[in-house]
């Protein structure tokens, strides 16, 4: 099986970098003046202005700023940033489960890096590291706001993917929410990305039969050929409902007994006229209505939901928190074994790419699996 979707060529920052001291230096300057506390020369992406629709690159802006180093804090270098559907969401100022970026201020997401300074033992220099300040080169941050991850027999990045709230959103939905059964039939929608192709390798593992949804022919032959999907399809050649049928039909099974929705809108409908008895639902994600500028109409035939005795529950993997060492213990060993696939898909090189290949990942067709933006050298 293939771990890494092929990188993007490299392609020039589509806005340029704005100052607002002095022009970055290569590598960064540091300025060590009272009690310990150090300056470093930093560039960030800062939301400008709230998106209306589809974002664009006018949207955000790359600041050079100085980052202030306590003398509590360690200093981390980013090699790795996640670029994912749910700071659509953030960019706008509607109520959500999350707080809204602000304007004016770097925003923040998934990453990985290098510790570079720390007088901290537990934490030492060069240790590898997940964190939530994105979307930077550096990042200051306490000792409890970074977790200092394994990577003997892993790459870094898998701690963004399979290993980290990626493949964590993957388990919850198919284990906390739907209560997934061996051998029982699951159609996971946006199958070829992050969380879709974490969700059904969990459930071939479980020996399910699996049915995936992508948006282009390439990306369902790779689901079936790489990440084990008994069938998938590409919803632009018909009705998602007929195209439904005719997987189901191709496996031999009579209906869905698990839909993990990470669409919504036709998707979902088709998914609750398809369902079995008893059947379950998990409500992760809605990419199809995340840049409506209308209200978008819902499923038209919820009477289905009581006649079948269904059940539908949206989740936010944060409140499970307490049960992620379980997932660790599990997915570790499913991941160094080659069990499941943590695959990926650089969208950008440097920060100056960072909202670009935000963009690519909004748009969805050359990406397959986890999106990151290379921050190395």
């Amino acid at each position: 099986m293939a771990q890494a979707h092929p990188a993007l060529p490299r392609r020039p920052g589509r806005r340029a970098a704005r100052d607002r001291s002095a022009a970055r230096p290569r590598g960064p300057l540091a300025r060590v003046g009272r009690r310990g506390v150090t300056t470093i020369r930093n560039r960030e992406v800062h939301l400008v202005r709230r998106p209306v629709g589809t974002p664009v690159p006018d949207d955000v802006d790359v600041v050079t700023c100085d980052l202030v180093l306590g003398a509590d804090q360690l200093l981390v270098r980013n090699t790795a940033m996640s670029v994912e559907p749910y700071m659509r969401g953030r960019m706008s100022e509607a109520a959500s489960y999350v707080e809204p970026y602000a304007l004016g201020e770097a925003m923040t997401g998934h990453a990985t890096g290098v510790v570079e300074r720390s007088d901290d033992p537990a934490v030492p220099v060069g240790s590898v590291v997940v964190h939530q300040q994105g979307w930077r080169e550096y990042a200051a941050l306490a000792p409890q706001d970074l977790e200092v991850v394994d990577v003997e027999g892993l790459k870094a990045t898998d701690h963004l993917g399979a290993l980290g709230q990626t493949g964590f959103t993957a388990w919850v939905g198919l284990h906390a929410i739907a209560g997934l059964r061996d051998g029982e039939t699951v159609f996971v929608s946006s199958a070829a990305g992050g969380v879709g192709a974490i969700a059904g390798q969990l459930a071939k593992a479980r020996g399910c039969t699996t049915i995936g949804s992508c948006g282009s022919q390439d990306k369902a032959k790779r689901v079936v050929a790489d990440f084990g999907f008994d069938t998938a399809f590409d919803y632009h050649d018909g009705s998602v409902r007929d195209l439904l049928a005719g997987a189901l039909a191709e496996v031999d099974r009579p209906g869905l007994d698990v839909y993990f929705d990470n669409v919504g809108a036709e998707h979902l409908e088709a998914a609750i006229r398809a369902m079995r008895d008893n059947g379950r639902i998990a409500l992760c994600g809605a990419i199809a209505v995340y840049n409506a500028t209308e209200p978008v109409p819902g499923p038209r035939n919820l009477l289905l939901m009581i006649w079948r005795r269904l059940r539908m529950e949206g989740f936010i993997v944060g409140d499970h928190d307490g049960r992620r060492q379980e997932f660790l213990d599990e997915m570790t060993g499913l991941v160094r074994s080659g069990a499941v696939v943590s695959p990926e898909t650089y969208v950008g090189h440097g920060i100056d790419e960072a909202f670009s290949g935000f963009l690519t990942l909004l748009d969805g067709r050359a990406v397959t699996g986890k999106a990151l933006v290379s921050l190395e050298d």
